[in-house]
């Protein structure tokens, strides 16, 4: 390989340029600030974590996982997601702590990626974790939470579809139990979202018309509420039915917090951790492509780390916000440029001092001996000052 250019970067990470930074910050803080409202205490984690541990339990795909070694040999790893690593802190630093625990993150996440799919090598996530509370009530908290955190990040169209991955298992089981294979195959078209995969691949699965029509049912049961209902028509598996008694309980929850409008049940929905146990959901905005949101419940997953307990959580992604976020114009500074010559450097100090006081203020001083009080200076149709590339709603002279 040629010795790169030394202006260029690795595949998949890319550089923040000031105005894309106070974006992203504007985001991060709106939703961390949502979170504690909601009794979330933000925790911090360290980017580097053992293979063997937070890098095995994250359930990341081991080819998806950065690695390096330590000086004495040891496999660490970049992290992949927060989840794992906050439940190492919990079953170990928090241990003694009583549950149920609310704790929120944002941190930089890495996952190595094929250059050509036009992904994100590194990328910015904030969440919660919701630890030691298996209730309706819990995942219901953590999803009208995500819709709080949306729109404080300033997502205005967007939905949030609901899944529960003992619905599709519970199906598959009674109604493939011979062929474990063919039920991988189709969890994995509907994972990535490959109906015209899926149909395909269930043509050539040795099952009754009857039963492939049933399965291909499952692509309808998308919806509200009432798509349980349809749903429970089709199986006779316990763990299905619960599956559904959950989901509904939760849409009532939904209800009483006032987001149903925001949100879908969508029963085709299988997570993309195989640390999930239980209700599974994604959010997704429009015009976007990509979810800007996702989690669900894992309650086995502390168990690898020594401690059990129930947990639910999700993650925002953070730099695909910043993609559909509307800018707050409440959330925009006030900027000012005081000019001064050596004679009233003095004042023009204190001026920026007392300015740079107030809630909202920027303020930039520049030395101008001879700059006039026009010079250099013009204004905008907006009333807007413009000097030098820098735009100012105000310019104070001190000459």
């Amino acid at each position: 390989m040629s010795k790169p250019k030394v202006f260029e970067k690795p595949g998949g990470v890319k550089d923040y340029l000031p105005e894309a930074v106070n974006k992203l910050r504007t985001i991060e803080w709106n939703v961390l600030a949502c979170m504690k409202s909601w009794g979330y205490r933000q925790i911090m984690t360290p980017t580097l974590e053992y293979y063997e541990t937070v890098g095995v339990a994250s359930s990341t795909a081991n080819e998806k996982l950065f690695k390096l070694l330590d000086k004495r040999g040891t496999t660490l790893v970049l992290r992949s997601e927060m989840t794992a690593p906050i439940a190492r802190v919990v079953a170990s630093l928090l241990k003694e702590e009583a549950l149920p625990l609310r704790l929120s993150h944002h941190s930089n996440v890495f996952r190595a990626i094929e250059e050509e799919a036009g992904r994100e090598a590194e990328f910015f996530q904030t969440g919660v974790e919701l630890v030691g509370d298996g209730s309706a009530e819990a995942d219901a908290e953590v999803i009208a939470l995500a819709v709080a955190c949306l729109k404080a990040a300033g997502v205005s169209e967007f939905k949030i579809a609901l899944g529960h991955i003992g619905f599709l298992n519970g199906l598959l089981d009674s109604t493939l139990a011979s062929y474990p294979e063919e039920q991988q195959m189709l969890k994995e078209c509907l994972l990535k979202r490959d109906y015209v995969g899926y149909r395909h691949s269930l043509k050539s699965v040795p099952v009754s018309s009857e039963i492939k029509l049933e399965l291909e049912r499952i692509l309808r049961l998308r919806g509200g509420k009432e798509v349980c209902g349809d749903a429970e028509l089709m199986t006779q598996d316990l763990a299905a039915l619960a599956s559904l008694r959950h989901l509904c309980e939760v849409w009532d929850v939904l209800a009483d917090y006032g987001v149903s409008d925001h949100v879908i049940i969508d029963l085709t929905m299988i997570g993309n951790f195989s640390y999930y146990t239980g209700l599974i959901f994604e959010g997704y905005a429009a015009d976007l492509g990509f979810p800007v949101c996702s989690g669900g419940r894992y309650d086995s997953l502390l168990e690898f780390f020594g401690r059990s307990a129930t947990a639910t959580g999700f993650a925002l992604a953070t730099n695909r916000i910043m993609q559909v976020a509307l800018d707050d114009p409440k959330d925009s500074p006030y900027r000012v440029l005081i000019l001064y010559n050596r004679k009233h450097r003095a004042a023009a100090v204190r001026k920026a001092l007392e300015l740079r006081s107030r809630q909202g203020y920027i303020v930039e001083t520049r030395f101008a001996q001879h700059l006039t009080s026009t010079e250099k200076v013009h204004i905008s149709d907006d009333g807007r000052y413009h000097h030098e590339g820098g735009v100012y709603q105000e310019i104070i002279h001190f000459a």
